[in-house]
């Protein structure tokens, strides 16, 4: 399944309690394994599928308020063993960790049996109530608090067979099996039953796996989780990437309380042509879910009061009248009262806000301390101008700030590229024009990028143009811009002389992290 479809088919039902039913999730594609010591002493980490070490040092402390002991229970009936053969398997098992992990979804001396899944998806899995209760507060309460039930056989029909296995082997073998299509569901699994390491590293990985096309339905989820840094994460580039993240499948199904926090978003950077396109394309698919027909009268009907989060106002007269106007989604009133707030001198009172969005205030990162000039330099004959560039936050790469002409006003034109590891990310064809001066003139990217931390990225440019150009000098290999500090190196791509200390591309154009509040 591909990364951007991931999360389409998740749930976005409401994180309710054991006896409700839940819609199940799809079952996994492809695997990562996970150190859950990571959990404890530092970030997580993704790798290839291999066993991980023991973690070391971990205590559970039983609740005081909790009466009875482990072994007192009299909820114990065991079963048959079936699942290990050989009389002396303790012995060839040299740790506790490897002798417990042999007991994971295993018969023998198993207390207990879940039947996880809904009826037509279920799962019988065998367990063991001690090893349960020293990893889960809920399940210590189940089977041994002062309300615990005698049951051999608990149903469990409200979570994915695999997102169980996935929390049982945690606890059962410190091992942390998380898989693209099943993230989320082990997310509420471990919410469920109070396993704060595994729901942090679910959280982890729904964090390195989020891109614009998934950002709208994590967010959703989020939002149902409780899990405010995620949320975080998902407006950070939702903010930056609101174009893409709008197309994406996984829009259309978030929930209603998700879509108006979208639509009131202030930060948004798009255009609100696009906002309607993307909302009148959620009430399209809330018709479905409704099984009902999709006509412009039902759409207006499921949206209601969400309608007029729009700026529909904001838009350009001729925007308005060719798109919104046609859509069949306002009333005559509202479209009349749209027109004469276009035109006329007096202004009826509009339902829809009147005031353009704040959208997001680009940062600039200068790279050098200062420019010149020489009479044989700076020229362009199609040769590659580069720099290599990290930095240390999550940024957006909106465009770059190139230097113009030192001889005059001219024209040129441009390339401009970004690239990871030899990979094109973005790139724009356009011009420009120089008035002569040492400004530098800004050339944007059709959407902004997605940068990670930790990585190095290549920016380049390719300028056309017969006039000399200023150049920068000085310049710096570590530059802050308010929360985010860039790395600096030379691009072996660089073939017209560019380089950390001097040449073209001074500046980086970008979002940043809490852009509201620097």
């Amino acid at each position: 399944m591909a990364m951007s479809n991931l999360y389409s088919k998740i749930s976005t039902k409401p994180v309710k309690r054991a006896q409700q039913d839940k819609e199940t999730l799809p079952m996994s594609q492809t695997n990562t394994w996970l150190n859950a010591e990571t959990l404890y002493n530092g970030p997580l980490s993704v790798s290839p599928p291999q066993l991980v070490p023991q973690r070391e040092g971990l205590q559970v402390i039983q609740p005081s308020s909790a009466s009875g002991s482990p072994f007192s229970s009299p909820c114990v009936s065991p079963v048959n063993p079936q699942g290990t053969q050989d009389p002396n398997w303790q012995a060839v098992k040299s740790t506790v960790r490897e002798r417990n992990a042999a007991m994971f979804n295993n018969e023998l001396m198993s207390d207990v049996k879940f039947i996880v899944g809904t009826p037509n998806n279920t799962q019988v899995v065998p367990a063991h109530k001690y090893v349960l209760a020293t990893g889960s507060s809920v399940f210590y309460a189940m089977f041994y608090g002062s309300l615990a039930e005698c049951k051999e056989e608990i149903e469990v029909p409200d979570v994915e067979p695999s997102a169980f296995l996935t929390l049982l082997k945690y606890l059962y073998c410190d091992e942390i099996q998380l898989e693209a299509d099943n993230v989320l569901a082990t997310l509420y699994v471990a919410k469920k039953y109070i396993v704060p390491y595994l729901a942090r590293a679910c959280v982890n990985f729904l964090e390195t796996s989020l891109t614009a096309k998934n950002a709208c339905l994590l967010l959703s989820q989020s939002r149902l989780f409780e899990e405010p840094e995620l949320m975080q994460r998902c407006w950070e580039v939702i903010d930056a990437q609101a174009e893409i993240a709008l197309k994406s499948e996984g829009f259309t199904e978030i929930d209603r309380a998700t879509l108006d926090s979208v639509l009131a978003r202030e930060t948004l950077n798009c255009k609100e042509m696009n906002l309607l396109e993307a909302t009148l394309n959620w009430a399209a698919a809330e018709c479905g879910r409704q099984d009902i027909p999709s006509t412009p009268q039902n759409k207006r009907k499921v949206l209601g009061s969400s309608l007029y989060l729009i700026r529909i106002p904001t838009m350009p007269l001729e925007e308005f009248a060719n798109g919104a106007a046609q859509k069949e989604i306002l009333t005559q009133q509202e479209t009349i009262d749209i027109f004469f707030h276009f035109t006329a001198n007096f202004k009826p009172t509009l339902q829809f806000p009147t005031q353009p969005r704040a959208g997001l205030k680009s940062q600039v990162c200068h790279r050098f301390q200062s420019c010149a000039y020489r009479s044989n330099q700076w020229r362009y004959r199609g040769r590659c101008d580069s720099i290599q560039f990290s930095v240390d936050r999550r940024i957006f790469v909106v465009g770059f700030g190139l230097f113009g002409s030192s001889n005059g006003a001219a024209d040129y034109m441009v390339k401009i590229e970004l690239k990871r590891l030899g990979r094109v990310l973005a790139e724009n064809n356009t011009t420009f024009f120089s008035d002569g001066s040492s400004n530098t003139f800004h050339v944007y990217f059709e959407n902004p990028i997605q940068i990670e931390p930790e990585s190095f990225y290549t920016a380049s440019v390719i300028l056309d143009g017969n006039e000399l150009s200023y150049f920068g000098q000085e310049g710096m290999s570590e530059v802050t811009v308010g929360q985010v500090t860039f790395q600096f190196q030379c691009s072996s791509e660089s073939t017209n002389g560019t380089g950390v200390q001097g040449g073209q591309i001074p500046e980086l154009i970008f979002y940043g992290p809490n852009y509201e509040e620097l």
